[in-house]
């Protein structure tokens, strides 16, 4: 794999550097990582995740956690594509799975209209609270003017693209 798909991308590590508003349990539980987990990392948690020793995790860059451990990460689908177009997803502690955002562009927008990876493959059942958030509006604003979209557009926009992505998954689970 290229070393700049191990590189965070600028408006990635931008968005992560503001603080998630928790509210107690009613916000964004998400934990951003400064970088993005190393390859051995990586493959040690898809492992365990799927109980499939015969997995590496190469198509995912994991890039933050919610409280749970569940793991938010681009996935590596869109061939000869950089990672900015890659799609985001989240992979629960509970077996949750979602392909949350249809690459980083929408991924900044769901931020700034409150939610996280979490929050996204809840929706809609999830009791979230969402806020939108200032200072993330300023980062997507910068970053990706041309993809505004509201969460739930962003959230049903990446569902559709890839409304296989939970039967993949379990497949790869033993």
């Amino acid at each position: 794999m290229d070393d700049d798909r191990r590189t965070v991308p600028p408006p990635l590590s931008e968005a992560h550097e503001v603080d998630f508003d928790y509210r107690d349990g009613a916000g964004v539980d998400f934990e951003p990582y400064p970088g993005f987990l190393d390859e051995r990392e990586t493959a040690d948690w898809v492992q365990a995740w799927t109980g499939n020793r015969d997995l590496d995790g190469a198509e995912f860059r994991i890039f933050g956690q919610d409280g749970s451990g569940g793991l938010a990460a681009f996935w590596l689908v869109r061939r000869d594509e950089p990672l900015d177009r890659q799609p985001v997803v989240f992979l629960g502690s509970e077996g949750e799975t979602a392909v949350v955002a249809q690459d980083l562009g929408a991924y900044l927008w769901l931020l700034a209209g409150g939610f996280g990876p979490l929050d996204a493959t809840m929706y809609p059942r999830h009791m979230h609270d969402s806020r939108p958030d200032a200072r993330l509006t300023e980062v997507a604003e910068r970053w990706a003017p041309s993809r505004r979209t509201s969460p739930a557009e962003a959230i049903t926009a990446a569902r559709a693209e890839f409304p296989d992505f939970a039967e993949l998954i379990d497949s790869l689970c033993r």
